[in-house]
């Protein structure tokens, strides 16, 4: 069975064909970092508009890059939520728009289970059970997975999500758009110890997770460092901006790591599986893998390339859905879900 997977839901345009039996045949990715560079943010009737100018043409490039045809196409998987309105609109407006055509159903698929399977797309993928840690611009839960549609949520975020707080703190440190991955690259450059950032809720004994406080205490960094005027020569302010960059991402890495090897602990759970945007981070990866290791655990990590939002892993989610005996729906229809809690699909 051939499933196309849709994902369309902020700022990436992902386009996949999947098969049950051959894997993943093509998958075709347009990212909208420079439409949004010059506003510091997504903008999301930007964002929308962007979406229809690429979806067809990147159909065009999977179904050349699998040699298929849309007559080959069994089922549409698309992101129904949770994100931006407007671009989960384009994206399911287009899926039922062509199944419909087709006389093919459809697959709505939530963004988050998409990230939270995708690394069972990797060449060694992990086995049921397992930890999940999703770190994402948007979202950072810990669960306890035990197949597909087999979720329970262990902790997550009581207000800022992990690459959040990257991106607000990249903005406080004065960098570029998008905030994350050049404040990851500046903090390999930053001396450790030269400040000490909090780490919020680490002792907290549970497994949720706050990142605003250390937002605040990077901008209470910076507003001391502009009250005094002797440290704002060229050489001191780079310093400066690397050994904060790397305070920042020391602490959040340390409550990242003590609160997953917890939940692996609290569930007796072996494997650990990491999915999201932030899952890309080197420092992350490097941490989790020598804390497992201590304790004969194993971490799963996707592809570097299905870390962030893709069409692939909403395809391969789709198609999951329908092994595990989930049943697609008619064409017609788009509703879609901005706010879809991740707590509606335990157990579906």
């Amino acid at each position: 069975m051939r499933v196309l997977g849709i994902e369309s839901s902020c700022d990436e345009t992902g386009l996949a064909l999947y098969d049950t039996e051959r894997g993943l045949l093509a998958h075709a990715l347009h990212s909208q970092v420079a439409l949004h560079a010059e506003y510091g943010g997504v903008v999301p009737e930007l964002a929308s508009r962007d979406h229809i100018r690429r979806l067809v043409s990147l159909l065009r490039q999977v179904l050349k890059e699998s040699a298929s045809t849309l007559a080959e196409v069994d089922a549409v998987a698309y992101t129904q939520g949770p994100g931006l309105a407007g671009a989960l609109l384009v994206g399911s407006a287009f899926a039922e728009g062509l199944a419909a055509s087709l006389g093919k159903p459809t697959l709505p698929v939530h963004h988050l289970e998409g990230h939270l399977l995708s690394p069972l797309l990797a060449q060694e993928p992990p086995e049921f059970p397992f930890v999940a840690l999703l770190v994402s611009g948007g979202h950072t839960q810990l669960m306890a997975v035990a197949g597909v549609g087999q979720y329970e949520l262990l902790g997550e975020t009581l207000d800022d999500a992990a690459g959040e707080a990257f991106d607000k703190t990249a903005k406080l440190l004065g960098l570029g758009y998008p905030g994350g991955p050049a404040l990851s690259q500046l903090a390999a450059t930053g001396r450790p110890g030269v400040f000490d950032l909090p780490r919020p809720m680490l002792h907290s004994g549970d497994f949720n997770f706050s990142f605003a406080g250390l937002k605040t205490a990077v901008l209470t960094l910076v507003r001391n460092k502009a009250e005094n005027r002797a440290e704002n020569r060229p050489d001191f302010q780079a310093d400066f901006q690397a050994d904060v960059a790397r305070a920042f991402q020391d602490a959040l890495v340390e409550v990242l790591v003590k609160k997953s090897l917890a939940a692996l602990k609290h569930t007796g759970m072996q494997r650990l599986v990491v999915a999201g945007g932030v899952g890309a981070n080197r420092q992350l990866r490097q941490a989790l893998n020598e804390a497992a290791a201590k304790r004969r655990c194993r971490v799963y990590y996707p592809e570097l390339e299905f870390c962030t939002d893709n069409g692939a892993m909403i395809a391969f989610a789709g198609a999951m859905r329908l092994m595990a005996g989930a049943l697609a729906k008619p064409a017609g229809g788009f509703a879609v879900r901005p706010r879809w809690p991740l707590n509606d699909l335990m157990g579906a």
